[in-house]
C-alpha cells in the first residue's frame, strides 16, 4: 500500500466485533514500539489504538492495511546528519475535534536538533477545545515543554544551543496569543497553565514563527496523507532508504558455475 491509511477513514463501516480481540491487540501493540523509529506510522497506529477495548472487523482491516504499507517501506530508516547545526526547532499543529467521537483534538509535534529529528508525538488531548485557536495553543504549550525539557537535557549532555529554540506553527491566532493575549474573548477559558508559551516568550527563551500548511511537517501526525504529500514528508522526517549489505544469491550461483566449468 503506497500510505498506512486511506484518507477520510471511518471506523463505523463495519460493526461486527472480532470474535478473538486478542490478536488485534497484539498487533497494534507491536505496531506502536515501531513508532519509535518510524514517525510516518504516528498517526495512524494512534488512530487504531483507540479501539482496543472493542476492535471491529474494520479496525482489523486498518491494521493490515499498515502492515501491507509497512511490507513495501520495510527498508526505510532514520538518516542522521553528522554535520549539522545545533539549533532546536520544532513544528506544532492540532486536529481541532477530529475525533467524531469524543470531539476531542489531536496534539501533535516533532522537535528537531539541526537537520535530524529527535523526537515526535501525535496524542488525543485530555479536554475538548472550543475553538481551533484554543486546540492550536494547547499544542504550542505541549511542544515548548519539550523544548524545554530537551534544552536541560542538552546542558547536562554539555552540548550548548547556539540560539533560543523556534516554534513554528500555522495557526496566526495562536501565535499572538504567544506573544500578547489581545483575544480576550477566545482565551479566558484556556487554563493558566497554558499560558507558559507566553512567559517562555516573554523571556526570551523560545521564538515563535508562523509556517504555511503547506510546509507544516507536524501536518502528517493529523491526518492521513496522499502518496505524493506523504513522500515529501517522509524525507523531512529524515527517513530514507537504508543500504543493504545482503548479496545476491543468484550472481554467487553464477559465480560457482563458472569456476566449475573452469
Amino acid at each position: 500500500m503506497p500510505t498506512p491509511l486511506v484518507q477520510r477513514t471511518s471506523s463505523t463501516t463495519e460493526t461486527t466485533p472480532l470474535d478473538d480481540p486478542t490478536y488485534y491487540r497484539g498487533l497494534v501493540g507491536s505496531l506502536q514500539y515501531l513508532t519509535l523509529t518510524r514517525s510516518d506510522l504516528s498517526y495512524s497506529v494512534n488512530f487504531v489504538s483507540q479501539f482496543m477495548h472493542n476492535p471491529t472487523i474494520s479496525h482489523m482491516k486498518y491494521v493490515r492495511h499498515i502492515l501491507r504499507y509497512l511490507k513495501g517501506t520495510i527498508h526505510y530508516g532514520l538518516f542522521f546528519q553528522k554535520d549539522t547545526s545545533l539549533v532546536l526547532r520544532a513544528f506544532s499543529d492540532a486536529d481541532w475535534a477530529g475525533c467524531p467521537t469524543t470531539r476531542r483534538s489531536t496534539t501533535d509535534y516533532c522537535t528537531f536538533l539541526g537537520s535530524n529529528i529527535i523526537s515526535w508525538c501525535a496524542k488525543k488531548q485530555h479536554t475538548v477545545a472550543r475553538s481551533s485557536t484554543e486546540a492550536e495553543y494547547r499544542s504550542m504549550a505541549h511542544t515548548a515543554a519539550e523544548l524545554t525539557w530537551l534544552e536541560y537535557l542538552l546542558k547536562d549532555l554539555q552540548v550548548f544551543p547556539e540560539k533560543p529554540p523556534i516554534l513554528y506553527g500555522d495557526n496566526l491566532s495562536a501565535l499572538h496569543l504567544t506573544i500578547n493575549p489581545v483575544l480576550h474573548s477566545r482565551s479566558k477559558h484556556v487554563a493558566l497553565d497554558y499560558h507558559y508559551v507566553r512567559e517562555r516568550v516573554a523571556q526570551g527563551v523560545l521564538i515563535t514563527r508562523y509556517i504555511p500548511l503547506a510546509y507544516q511537517i507536524a501536518d502528517i501526525f493529523t491526518k492521513s496523507m496522499t502518496k505524493t504529500r506523504l513522500a515529501q514528508f517522509r524525507r523531512k522526517l529524515c527517513l530514507h532508504p537504508g543500504h543493504s549489505l545482503r548479496g545476491d544469491i543468484r550472481s554467487g550461483s553464477h559465480k560457482e558455475d563458472s569456476v566449475s566449468q573452469e
